[in-house]
């Protein structure tokens, strides 16, 4: 429900306005001065102040200029009976949204308060829109036809529609905001703001004033009255990353308001109800945080009433062809080139890597690809140059100090080295395990498609799977 301030020194016409007002729909309150508003307006919001022009002491310029400082999201109407050219100029470089002479047809009024607060939400919109630009994920919409994706897209369209909260899981870079998205563009509130916030991004006190909002002279720095994220979010979607990196206060916060459904500013001394959906993210396993007193177990099974877990790339392998194509023609058209094309000795190494950083991983492996690209056809060396790859466990640096030599007066041929040694740990490999692929496989930490890749690439023949075997 919208608010607005009645300001005027005449109580007939403050009740006048109130009533009408009211009949309208909107949350009224009253100041008999100009003090008594400006004092209002430095404790709560206002979406619209109508103020009388001439008052004792404190005039309703003296009100329009304190509102624009306090608040200066705050549409202001000014009302007067001693009406000059002067004065209305005066009103409209100072910000007043329109001026109305006394006496006044009450749908003159009106008309003129719903589309001073239409403006109002029009700006509110648009710099809605703008944040959404700007927060957009690299991805246009959700990609992905395996099984494991397919199945958590059905539980985002069975879920889209409930009230509930939502609780999203999965390894950093599954795309978790993408998921977030989809599930409030595809409800009720779709046509309602989606706000995101990074938790983990921001120190505790900065949190706590962008989710919650303040009050002017709150805290050093706060110059004017500032309304939350939650307040933003009213009626629509909020959607809190890296929930699990909260501190034990501000997760007391979160609760009351998902619990409440209300919450204070910093610095205010009244309560703001909101609507609004929670969808929480996390990279970590926070049923162990709740197990081991880091997270709140209230504040846990409040946000995990609808849990969704996303699952790790290499485990969705079927969607790398996409998720490639996908960004070539991405970043193709980002840097002005014509869309180059994948090998199929490039897209298997693509198939085969273990992807610790999932998708983002990938779209910052085919962005580096094409950035550096000069070539119509982007080849295997051309994507195994630019391949993250793990640190040396203990294990497999003791196995390489066995192949360890002094680099020859001429040098060596370093490839072919690594092929060579590569080959020597696979055929080991297989002999130790009877030649059981899957064993082998597990005996130098590669999953089955991997293994297989390399087994094809060293044209080595032979030996069974586990379902022969065990």
């Amino acid at each position: 429900m919208e608010k607005i301030l009645v300001v005027d020194d005449e109580r007939s016409m403050r009740d006048v306005l109130s009533i009408m007002l009211k009949r309208a729909g909107y949350d009224v309150s009253l100041a008999s001065d100009g003090s008594e508003a400006i004092a209002q307006v430095g404790k709560d919001i206002f979406d619209l102040v109508i103020t009388d022009l001439k008052m004792p002491k404190v005039g309703g310029l003296e009100v329009l200029k304190a509102v624009k400082e306090i608040s200066p999201d705050t549409v202001v109407l000014l009302i007067t009976a001693f009406a000059s050219s002067d004065s209305a100029v005066e009103a409209m470089k100072l910000g007043a949204y329109d001026y109305l002479s006394k006496p006044f047809q009450v749908d003159e009024v009106q008309l003129i308060v719903r589309n001073a607060l239409e403006k109002r939400r029009l700006s509110t919109e648009n710099t809605l829109l703008k944040r959404e630009i700007a927060s957009q994920s690299s991805l246009a919409n959700i990609i992905g036809q395996s099984e494991p994706m397919q199945k958590v897209l059905e539980v985002v369209l069975k879920v889209a529609d409930s009230k509930s909260n939502v609780m999203i899981c999965g390894e950093s870079g599954t795309g978790k905001e993408l998921i977030a998205r989809a599930i409030h563009y595809n409800s009720a509130r779709s046509r309602l703001p989606f706000v995101t916030v990074n938790c983990s991004a921001l120190p505790e006190p900065l949190l706590e004033s962008e989710l919650f909002g303040h009050m002017k002279g709150s805290f050093t720095g706060a110059i004017a009255n500032k309304a939350g994220l939650f307040e933003v979010a009213d009626g629509g979607s909020i959607f809190l990353d890296e929930i699990g990196e909260t501190s034990p206060a501000m997760q007391v916060k979160l609760l009351r308001v998902i619990q409440e459904r209300e919450f204070r500013r910093v610095g205010g001394t009244r309560d703001v109800k909101v609507d609004v959906r929670v969808i929480a993210a996390t990279n970590r396993n926070l049923a162990k945080a709740v197990a081991d007193g880091s997270f709140r177990e209230d504040l846990y099974y409040r946000l995990d009433v609808i849990p969704i877990t996303l699952p790790p790339l290499r485990l969705r392998a079927n969607d790398i062809p996409l998720l490639a194509k996908h960004f070539l023609e991405q970043f193709a058209k980002a840097n002005g080139k014509p869309l180059p094309v994948l090998t199929a000795d490039a897209m298997r190494v693509l198939m085969v890597h273990e992807w610790k950083g999932n998708v983002r991983e990938l779209e910052n492996l085919i962005e580096r690809v094409v950035a550096f690209s000069t070539a119509p056809v982007i080849e295997e060396t051309d994507i195994q140059g630019w391949l993250h790859r793990p640190s040396a466990s203990p294990q497999s640096a003791s196995v390489a100090q066995g192949y360890a030599t002094e680099l020859p007066p001429d040098g060596l041929d370093l490839e072919k080295l690594i092929n060579s040694i590569e080959k020597d740990l696979l055929l080991k490999a297989l002999e130790r395990s009877r030649w059981v692929k899957k064993k082998a496989a597990r005996l130098l930490q590669l999953n089955t498609r991997s293994f297989r890749y390399r087994l094809e690439k060293y044209e080595i023949k032979g030996g069974t799977d586990d379902s022969d075997n065990e």
